[in-house]
């Protein structure tokens, strides 16, 4: 009896750290300041991934760097899982071509969890720009070489890519004016500060329909659900597409099981009709893939990214 008593008090002694683990509030990092793509998403995800974590979850912003200052700290974390990382594929795919002394390594400081969204890019126009379709911009910018510059959330992103792709494409020169995210850079399209913007749609796609800039185009290989009438580059002669898409990290050494349970979280947060309407207004697409599918398209996107990056010949500061 005695040694019964003994096992049945040990093995509830070794069960305690279990249970305060599933009181541990989960924090995902986010590199943007609130309000842009990458917070919208993490907060959908968070909201529901608390109810079936049974954890607290909460987003912990800190902008700074195109997104890359978070993944530091992401990288030393403890793999407990109580520190994960939202992050949009430029980080991950585009930073490593352009920097010498990145401070981490995409592949391995990092434990994929979940591909949560994939998504395009927006072509927006703002009161800066005259009237008319993307070509006529364009050529006004040809024009007018002084005036033609394109703001996006930070420097050495997709969106700052896709930029220097549609440039060379038109033969537009067009200079390129890194913010510290989306929205901040919305807010000078808007104020006739830069005449255009290339980033999420969800960055202007409120102000579009509200008529206070315009989108012009999108660089999917297909018209971006949240804006039908709008049409793809290639469509109007353009060749250039690219894309990009979310992901959920945590730091290196995250055990199986764990990544598991937080992505079949992710998974149902996903599944969610309200999380998938939310998404798609912002011209994003809800579209989740487990760890290896993450890991994959990552592998993937590095390589695609590879020759046009090295082609552009950019440097950061």
């Amino acid at each position: 009896m005695k040694r019964r008593h003994f096992a049945a008090a040990a093995a509830a002694t070794l069960a305690v750290p279990a249970v305060f683990a599933q009181d541990r509030t989960v924090k995902i990092l986010v590199g943007f300041p609130p309000g842009g793509s990458a917070d919208v998403i993490a907060r959908l995800m968070a909201e529901k991934m608390r109810v079936t974590l049974n954890q607290n979850v909460i987003i912990d912003n800190k902008p700074g760097a195109a997104g890359r200052v978070v993944l530091n700290e992401v990288k030393r974390a403890a793999p407990d899982g109580q520190t994960l990382l939202l992050s949009p594929s430029g980080a991950m795919v585009i930073a490593p071509w352009i920097y010498n002394n990145l401070g981490y390594d995409p592949i391995k400081d990092f434990t994929p969890i979940s591909r949560v969204s994939t998504f395009d890019f927006a072509i927006t126009a703002g009161p800066g720009a005259p009237a008319g379709d993307l070509k006529t911009v364009l050529a006004w910018m040809k024009a007018n070489p002084s005036k033609a510059s394109y703001g996006t959330s930070g420097a050495g992103t997709v969106p700052h890519f896709a930029g220097q792709l549609l440039a060379q494409a038109t033969g537009v020169p067009l200079t390129h004016v890194a913010y510290r995210g989306g929205a901040p850079a919305a807010q000078d399209l808007i104020g006739g500060q830069i005449p255009l913007m290339v980033d999420t749609a969800s960055e202007t796609i409120e102000h579009h329909k509200a008529g206070k800039v315009r989108i012009l185009a999108v660089t999917g290989e297909t018209r971006n659900k949240a804006l039908p009438e709008v049409p793809t580059l290639k469509e109007i002669g353009i060749n250039v597409a690219a894309d990009a898409y979310f992901g959920l990290y945590g730091p290196p050494g995250m055990a199986p099981d764990l990544v598991a349970r937080l992505d079949r979280a992710a998974a149902e947060a996903l599944k969610q009709p309200d999380v998938q309407e939310k998404i798609y207004s912002y011209g994003l697409v809800p579209n989740h893939g487990p760890a290896a599918e993450l890991a994959a398209i990552q592998v993937a996107h590095l390589k695609r990214w590879e020759a046009p990056i090295k082609a552009s010949g950019f440097k950061p500061d």
